[in-house]
């Protein structure tokens, strides 16, 4: 379940009525990890994300992944839902993980992906890389459509205006897949998710559309999964154009019917 059904009150012309209003539910998750080192079991917390339930298994997975810490899916042994609000990823005997790099103070509020981070550092988890080719292009009217298609499917979106949607889309405007949650940062960490356990990345033959405003958290957890282009409907911020443009990543932002902002990666614009 993702919406909640509350009575509230209504100020408008002068008078106030009493009525009911759907809302975006909002719950902790808590994400662990349990793993063999030393022969021994040992199970590390991770994080407790705020988020919208639903997709806990691919949260849990596109976070850990975009984080640096899993890299393929057969590092995965299990995926248990030890409760509505936990989920734990079972690793398989060889994979050996560090933790060492990766401090948090165990709590992600749903505006935030990095908040939990203990030091300046430890936001920067991208893999070495650098988007050098420009054989993925895509035209302009298909960028200027994205937004009308994301909104026809973001079902809970319409009915309570508090959710935010991630959509990858091929090159020629196709769907490929879509999720929503309270927070921007768990929406994308879903659907990168959803494509690692399908074991389909990188996502490099795929653009990205954020139904809100372009962050640094975002743009880092898209350049993990290798995805090339980045449209969003809001306004990226400083730093992301900075990453952006520093691993030639294509970045458009204001993307409405007619128009957008194109802040890097001009070559892939069609």
């Amino acid at each position: 379940m993702q919406t909640v059904t509350l009575p509230v009150f209504r100020f408008q012309n002068e008078k106030l009525s009493e009525m009911e209003d759907i809302l975006a539910i909002e719950e902790p998750l808590q994400i662990s990890v349990l793993y063999q080192s030393g022969g021994h079991t040992s199970e590390t917390k991770v994080s407790i994300t705020m988020r919208t339930p639903g997709e806990d298994a691919a949260l849990a997975t596109g976070f850990l992944y975009t984080e640096g810490i899993l890299t393929e899916r057969p590092q995965i042994e299990a995926i248990r839902q030890l409760s509505e609000n936990e989920v734990q990823i079972v690793l398989s005997p060889q994979t050996k993980i560090d933790f060492t790099g990766f401090n948090r103070n165990f709590y992600t509020t749903s505006s935030c992906g990095v908040c939990g981070k203990t030091s300046v550092n430890s936001i920067h988890t991208l893999k070495s890389g650098y988007f050098s080719s420009t054989e993925f292009r895509v035209s302009k009217e298909i960028v200027t459509g994205l937004n009308e298609i994301v909104r026809k499917q973001q079902s809970v979106f319409e009915s309570t205006g508090g959710l935010h949607a991630s959509a990858l889309f091929t090159p020629e405007g196709i769907l490929s897949g879509l999720s929503e949650d309270v927070g921007r940062h768990n929406a994308l960490d879903k659907m990168i998710g959803k494509k690692f356990l399908e074991e389909k990345l990188p996502l490099n033959q795929y653009l990205l559309f954020l139904s809100g405003r372009a962050s640094f958290e975002l743009i880092q957890k898209a350049a993990m999964a290798e995805i090339p282009v980045v449209c969003a409907l809001g306004a990226p911020s400083s730093l992301a154009v900075e990453l952006a443009r520093s691993i030639n990543m294509t970045l458009l932002g204001f993307v409405k019917p007619h128009s957008f902002n194109l802040y890097s990666g001009a070559e892939r614009l069609i």
